[in-house]
Parts: structure tokens; C-alpha cells; sequence
């Protein structure tokens, strides 16, 4: 559940000065997200609240289990933007899920991105016994079909405890929502998740529980090892949500900003300053709004991340006076990197083999000598 708010402060100030930019954006709009119920989800209600109450426009957000489900919308044009996870990485990346025919590397651009007390990482049943990473060893592990952000996330943080999928027994589920009833009807005993969630609050009062094993900026190899299958991952210290996380009783795990708010490069960049824009001058009235929304705070938001920003997300940052040199430079860069990407998927996909898997090897081969030769880190192999 999310509390409604009212538009005051800053948002009875950004009624007056609507004619400004609010035209720019559609009176109504479709988003993306995770599965009702999850902090994604919940936040851009809150957001798409404070629009209608503001600006008058109505914003419709469509759930989905997965990466794919959640970004296929705002591919063919029929959603506006998408809360991501870190699927929007591995979209501009090409690899896991977006590694097959039908996707390639996708030109994605950031718009704002949550980063608040919660954690974003290992979640266990707590009736398992399990007190750190390494325990998991012939535990069930949740995975969810067409999901990398959940799937490939969840492998990368065992790494932790020296831990491959090989040392755990994988247990497959359609959708984040059928994962987290697998949980709780004792199906599966660890998996992926924001400490914020509904789902995640959901089995912390079932019988079986959940606590998130410590993984302490201090373990120099654990955190290798993770960064070797996922860099975008980073040690926080979670002081809210399931599992009795406060200021009192923190944990050391992983994190990275969610929900993620990304689109496509060739969307309105006056579409998409206006969105970012109101995205800001309403934050006083939704902050309050969803568990994490607070942290969609402009100060919060990660400059140099590892996917660029759109070009009217940046005219906004720029008029709030953030956007800086150096953050254009490694915008600059991002770009480039991605359409080093999309120029070789063109090259590849010309004459590639017709079976599906030769199909993704192939694919990572010519994507790594790419990369390589343009001098830029490959990350997937």
C-alpha cells in the first residue's frame, strides 16, 4: 500500500508555472514496472499520482514479471518510460535476455533513478538457518525465466560466498511474483530482491521469515568476485525494510538505484524534459508517497553511472545547475560505447547462424572483439 498525498509546496508552485513545460507531456501516458506490489511499482504510482493532481495527466503503469515484459512496451512505442531494474544495463548491453534475435543492444537513456535506505540484494528464507552468503551452499535458489536483472543478480551475489549456481539448486518461476508465493510456501529458499518490497515485507510476517545475510564493504575478495558478474552492484548499508532493518539494527549487503526510470534515445527530448522536470518540482509532494521514493531526491541521483542520460533528462539537470563537464564527458562515452554495440549487432546480424544458440554465442564473440577494439571493457564474456 502507498499513501496518498496532496500537491502542496512545490508542487502548488509548479501548477502556476505548468503553461511553461507541462503542454510537452502527454495528458495521458503508459509506464512500466514490476509486478504490483513491488517498490518499483509503487513508487511510479506515486509519481503518476502527484501528475494527475498537478498537471492533469493520467498515467497508467503496467506491471510486469520480467526485463523483457517490462521494456517491450517502450520498444514498439506503446509505453513512455519504464522502471527498470538493472535490466536497463543489460539492454544496453546486448547480453542475457537481450542477446537473442529478436533484441540486440538497445539504445536506453536514464531519466532519474531511486537510491534510498533500502538494500537491493539477498534475501533468505529465515527458517533455513542461514546466517551468511556461504551458508547457502545446497540451498534452493530462485530464478526467474526471462529476467537477467533477477536472475544473473542473484548468481553474482553468491560469488560472495564463493558460491557458484552449480553449489545451489535452481528453481525456476515465471514471473518475481510467483517467486516471492515460492518463498513463502517453502519452494525456494533464497533469491533477489529491494528490502522495501511489498513481497519482501509479505514473508517477513509469514511463518518462514527473511533476513539478508551481511556482505561487508570490508571483504575485499567477496566484492571481487560479485564484480566479476555484475559491477553495477555496490556495498551499502541497508537501514530499512523486512528483516527488522532500521538505523539501529543496519546491514551491510548489496545495492544499486531502483526503480530505475529509463526510456529510448530517439523519444522527445521535450517530452522528456517536461516528464523530468515535474519528476523534480513535485518530489516534496510524493516523496512520502511509497517506501524508496524518497530517494528519487535530485542530490541522489548517480551522474556517472553505467548507462547515459537522455538529452532532455540533461536540459533539465542543467537548468537545476547538477549537470556538470565531467558528467557530459562520461555521458559522451556512454554513447559511444553503446553504438560501438549497435553497429556490430547490424554487422553480425547480417549472415549470422540460423540456430538460436550458435545464434548468442556468436553474438558475444563479435560483441567482445568490438568492444576490444575500440578500446572499452567487455564485462560479458
Amino acid at each position: 500500500m502507498f499513501r496518498r498525498t496532496v500537491a502542496t509546496g512545490a508542487a502548488l508552485a509548479l501548477l502556476v508555472a505548468v503553461p511553461a513545460f507541462g503542454q510537452a507531456i502527454p495528458k495521458e501516458m503508459s509506464w512500466t514496472a514490476y509486478d504490483t506490489g513491488s517498490s518499483g511499482f509503487n513508487i511510479a504510482v506515486a509519481i503518476g499520482q502527484q501528475f494527475k493532481n498537478v498537471l492533469g495527466t493520467d498515467v497508467r503503469v503496467l506491471p510486469s514479471g520480467n526485463d523483457t515484459g517490462r521494456l517491450a512496451p517502450v520498444k514498439a512505442n506503446r509505453a513512455v518510460i519504464s522502471q527498470m531494474g538493472i535490466g536497463t544495463y543489460f539492454a544496453q548491453e546486448g547480453v542475457f535476455e537481450f542477446g537473442t534475435r529478436s533484441w540486440g543492444p538497445q539504445a536506453t537513456r536514464l531519466i532519474m533513478a531511486a537510491t534510498a535506505c533500502n538494500g537491493l540484494g539477498l534475501a533468505v528464507a529465515k527458517d533455513t538457518g542461514v546466517k551468511e552468503v556461504k551458508d547457502l551452499k545446497g540451498k534452493r535458489l530462485g530464478i526467474v525465466v526471462g529476467s537477467p536483472a533477477l536472475s544473473q543478480g542473484v548468481i553474482a551475489l553468491i560469488a560472495f560466498g564463493g558460491l557458484t549456481e552449480k553449489d545451489m539448486t535452481p528453481v525456476q518461476f515465471s514471473s518475481n511474483n510467483a517467486m516471492w508465493k515460492g518463498l513463502i510456501n517453502n519452494e525456494v529458499d533464497a533469491l533477489l530482491t529491494s528490502t522495501i518490497s511489498g513481497q519482501s515485507k509479505e514473508a517477513d510476517s509469514s511463518p518462514r521469515g527473511i533476513m539478508f545475510p551481511p556482505m561487508p564493504a570490508t571483504d575485499k575478495e567477496g566484492w571481487a568476485r560479485v564484480h566479476k558478474k555484475a559491477p553495477y552492484f555496490v556495498p551499502v548499508k541497508a537501514t530499512c525494510g523486512a528483516g527488522g532493518l532500521s538505523p539501529q539494527t543496519p546491514v551491510e549487503m548489496a545495492g544499486y538505484a531502483y526503480p530505475i526510470f529509463m526510456t529510448y534515445a530517439d523519444r522527445s527530448a521535450d517530452t522528456i524534459y517536461a516528464i523530468t522536470k515535474a519528476m523534480i518540482d513535485t518530489f516534496d509532494a510524493y516523496k512520502g508517497g511509497a517506501p524508496g521514493a524518497e530517494g528519487m531526491a535530485l542530490s541522489l541521483q548517480n551522474l556517472t553511472w553505467v548507462v547515459p542520460y537522455h538529452d532532455g533528462t540533461i536540459r533539465a539537470f542543467k537548468e537545476k545547475g547538477v549537470w556538470t563537464d565531467s558528467a557530459q564527458k562520461h555521458n559522451d562515452n556512454l554513447v559511444k560505447r553503446q553504438q560501438v554495440m549497435i553497429d556490430a549487432w547490424k554487422a553480425y546480424a547480417t549472415g549470422a547462424p540460423s540456430d538460436d544458440k550458435a545464434f548468442a554465442e556468436g553474438w558475444l564473440k563479435a560483441r567482445g572483439a568490438a568492444l576490444q577494439k575500440a578500446g572499452m571493457d567487455v564485462v560479458f564474456e
